[in-house]
């Protein structure tokens, strides 16, 4: 209850070393879509609470949900108009509290969605800053005069389409807005509006939460000069929009607050397809703990490209951060859809799993990747996002944020009403009561390839060290002290030995299930999409 001692995690792991964020699993959950409990046809929390005993079974150290904060729900939650409790379309603070402890009890962290760099304009801060140009909360966003045309302050667009400027009638000025015009901007140049995002954190800090992804962190530090933006080749290129150097000081200051309280940890979307921009919001081991590399998530299906990606950031993140690796998200096609193929895309769903599983850097996964969920197409007259209505059907992200397939039926064990999304044509096939049944199932695969991450630190915390190997593969090595690991990835559609170096083999797994281990690691010789991690000495 708040107000008492918060539960923590009853996992030990200040053993060896072990942290969460670092050696675990990290897993995603959009909360409309993963359980509903009251069957309005929305999941909710008392719906996440009902299903941790599956991420307890599967492995995973953390979950991150998607924004849960009151909001009129015009960009599904990053409206928000509460930072201090949840919306009733998820339930309560009551809920919130019973899921928390729950998911301590059973090791899991939880790991909210803090959505800084703009509000919903009907959250009282805007409602009073928009009543009159003296108004003490004016200030706590970004307002300007029209240009003597009328035309806004300056020439930045929203990512949503459009003028980045909403001209309010009733004081006669701009206010900006980098999303939708209902998601004013805040000004992070004003300290009340720190000390009241800082008071937010420690809020549910204080009630137990164990950490934030931070949305958009990149760009809530504007050009103090509001400068209109270069533009080149006819692209708007986002120089004084975003990414502007006063970030990392106010990053840090976050830091600072994070770091007073015990395990806590800061993820931040820097959405910035620069690797090189990426990693210096990790500071000197002083701002974010971890930052999305989406170079890595938009690569195509390529031994190299991957390879190139992870040595890149692996070489980019400073001694004192950690890298961090995602495939799937609320914003991207489900790698399951981007790498499909006719004939492989089942074994390329299991390939990723054992890339994603083995490489040096915390794994996100994104609810349904367990089982391979596919996007599924929704009917121009059914989308619910407003990028299909504002820029385009074909950039609608309602295909990668459908309901959960738990179970055949009607309903596939997500609710007993109308589902808000429809479910993929594949539930009654494709869903983790069926799975559960196989165990040469991709769900049992997860679990197990979890399971030898957890059981080895090598696979957790051990050194990086691409292999040579033929073009299709994707091979490399993992150290720690005196043990080994060795992974090879074959994401050609040929058999090929990868050419891995001799080595006894005490354990490991490969992603075709029936197949034995080799007794040599040398000889190993991959199918088509396959791939296998063993264990061995030094």
């Amino acid at each position: 209850m708040f107000g008492s001692r918060p539960s923590r995690p009853a996992r030990q792991d200040h053993e060896a070393g072990r942290l969460w964020w670092r050696d675990g699993i990290i897993y995603q959950i959009y909360p409309r879509s993963f359980m509903d409990a009251n069957n309005d046809g929305i999941g909710d929390l008392e719906g996440v609470r009902r299903r941790l005993d599956h991420l307890a079974w599967l492995g995973v150290d953390g979950i991150w949900l998607s924004p849960c904060f009151p909001s009129p729900m015009a960009d599904f939650g990053y409206d928000v108009s509460d930072y201090r409790d949840i919306d009733p379309v998820f339930g309560n603070l009551q809920d919130f509290d019973r899921l928390l402890a729950d998911a301590h009890s059973r090791g899991i962290r939880i790991i909210l969605d803090l959505v800084p760099n703009h509000t919903s304009d009907r959250h009282p801060w805007f409602q009073a800053a928009r009543r009159s140009k003296d108004d003490p909360k004016r200030d706590w966003y970004l307002w300007r005069d029209p240009r003597p045309d009328g035309a806004p302050p300056n020439n930045w667009t929203s990512v949503f389409g459009g003028p980045a400027w909403e001209l309010d009638p009733q004081t006669g000025q701009y206010y900006l807005h980098t999303f939708l015009k209902e998601q004013p901007e805040l000004n992070w140049r004003n300290p009340e509006v720190v000390a009241a995002m800082h008071d937010v954190v420690r809020f549910w800090f204080d009630r137990g939460v164990d950490g934030f992804r931070i949305d958009v962190i990149h760009a809530i530090a504007k050009d103090p000069e509001l400068r209109d933006n270069p533009m080149v080749n006819g692209v708007q290129k986002r120089l004084h929009s975003e990414n502007h150097p006063d970030v990392h000081g106010m990053l840090r200051a976050l830091r600072r607050l994070a770091d007073d309280y015990d395990e806590r940890m800061l993820v931040g979307e820097v959405y910035l397809m620069d690797p090189a921009e990426v990693a210096t919001y990790y500071g000197a081991g002083d701002e974010l703990h971890l930052a999305f590399n989406f170079s890595f998530m938009h690569a195509p299906w390529d031994a190299g490209a991957f390879r190139a990606q992870v040595e890149r950031f692996a070489k980019l993140v400073p001694e004192q951060g950690w890298p961090d690796h995602v495939l799937s998200s609320h914003d991207a096609r489900r790698h399951a859809s981007r790498y499909d193929h006719a004939t492989l895309g089942e074994a390329r769903c299991r390939l990723a799993a054992l890339m994603l599983l083995t490489l040096r850097g915390t794994p996100f996964l994104y609810y349904g990747e367990e089982i391979g969920m596919r996007n599924v197409e929704i009917p121009e007259d059914a989308m619910q996002d407003p990028l299909a209505w504002t820029l385009s059907p074909k950039l609608c992200r309602d295909g990668e944020r459908t309901p959960m397939q738990w179970q055949p039926g009607p309903g596939a064990g997500f609710t007993k009403g109308s589902p808000w999304l429809p479910f993929g044509d594949d539930a009654g096939t494709r869903n983790v009561s069926r799975q559960m049944e196989e165990p040469a199932s991709l769900l049992h695969l997860y679990r197990d390839a979890i399971a030898l991450r957890r059981r080895n630190p090598v696979l957790q915390r051990g050194s990086f060290q691409p292999l040579d190997s033929p073009d299709q593969v994707f091979a490399f090595e993992r150290r720690d002290g005196a043990s080994r690991a060795l992974v090879a990835l074959n994401l050609g559609t040929t058999s090929v030995n990868p050419r891995l170096p001799a080595a006894s083999v005490q354990g490991g797994l490969r992603t075709h299930a029936r197949l034995p281990l080799p007794e040599d690691a040398a000889s190993l010789e991959l199918r088509p999409c396959e791939g296998a991690v063993f264990l061995t000495a030094c």
